[in-house]
């Protein structure tokens, strides 16, 4: 739990990371930027995702578009509170010269996708369309 807080303060405030260990080579400090870069356009890119099935397959019972796009918004919202902070976690693993933190969370991002690409894919094939 006091790994989790000292996580959040560096979202904030990620300057602290420099009083920890030593200056790791820039490349690394550079490409873990680039991970969190594609954390946020994944998270970007389902936040756009959840608001495409609401507002462009009104055909769609109310039920199951808002449940799809509650889903896919949520995964937006995670990824990017993930993006933050597994990116503070990695910058101070590499100050301190530890192994990167591992995480389950692109394997439960996956499976949340693939239940949404799942369930249009039932919807489709089963014209569930309708009000």
């Amino acid at each position: 739990m006091i790994d989790f807080v000292q996580s959040i303060r560096l979202w904030f405030a990620p300057q602290r990371i420099r009083d920890e260990g030593e200056t790791p080579d820039y490349r690394f400090s550079l490409a873990n930027e680039r991970t969190f870069l594609a954390w946020i356009r994944t998270a970007l890119a389902l936040v756009g995702g959840g608001f495409a099935v609401d507002q462009f397959l009104p055909d769609l019972r109310w039920g199951v578009r808002v449940g799809m796009s509650l889903a896919l918004l949520a995964a937006g919202a995670l990824c990017a509170v993930r993006a933050v902070n597994h990116w503070a976690r990695c910058e101070r693993a590499m100050r301190r010269g530890e192994d990167l933190p591992m995480t389950p969370f692109p394997t439960l991002l996956s499976i949340a996708v693939s239940f949404v690409a799942v369930a249009m894919i039932v919807v489709v094939v089963l014209g569930l369309a309708g009000k």
